[in-house]
C-alpha cells in the first residue's frame, strides 16, 4: 500500500487576541470552520486545535482497537472513546499540549476484563495518532468494557 496523505489548511487574519481563523478539510468536512482565541482559551463557540487532535486521537485508536480485538478473536460490538486533551501554561510563556486521556468503552462478548484491558494497552502502541504525540505528551488510558 502507498503513503496516504491527508490535508487541511487554516487562515487567520488579525492578532492572537482579536482575530480569527477558519479550518478547511480537503474532504470537506470541515469547511471554513472557526476558530479564535475565543474558541480555543474561552467558552466560545466554535473548535479549536486541541479539540480536533482529541478528535482524531479518539477516531483513531477506535480504529486500532477494534483492529486489536479482531486480530485477539473478539470482534467488537461497540468501542465508544473520549479523548481530552489537556493544554497548560509554560512558566517561560506559552502553550503546550501536555497530556491525553483516552477514556474507552467497548461491547465485547466472551472477554474479561484483564484480557481487554492487555488489549487496549497494545492498540494505544499501534495507534498512529498516539505514535506521532508520544514522547512530548503524557497519554493515559482507560479502558472498561460496557
Amino acid at each position: 500500500m502507498a503513503d496516504l496523505r491527508r490535508s487541511a489548511a487554516a487562515v487567520w487574519t488579525g492578532t492572537l487576541r482579536e482575530g480569527k481563523g477558519s479550518l478547511s478539510t480537503d474532504s470537506g468536512v470541515l469547511d471554513e470552520a472557526i476558530y479564535s482565541f475565543g474558541t480555543r482559551f474561552e467558552d466560545r463557540q466554535g473548535t479549536n486545535p486541541e479539540e480536533l487532535i482529541a478528535a482524531a486521537h479518539a477516531g483513531c485508536y477506535n480504529m486500532a482497537l477494534a483492529n486489536e480485538l479482531a486480530r485477539s478473536k473478539h470482534p467488537p460490538e461497540r468501542v465508544e472513546t473520549r479523548a481530552v486533551c489537556t493544554l497548560s501554561p509554560q512558566s517561560g510563556g506559552g502553550f503546550r499540549i501536555t497530556k491525553m486521556a483516552l477514556d474507552t468503552r467497548a461491547n465485547v462478548q466472551g472477554i474479561e476484563q484483564a484480557e481487554f484491558l492487555e488489549i487496549a494497552r497494545r492498540a494505544e502502541v499501534e495507534c498512529p495518532v498516539s505514535n506521532a504525540l508520544r514522547g512530548g505528551v503524557e497519554i493515559e488510558l482507560y479502558a472498561t468494557l460496557a
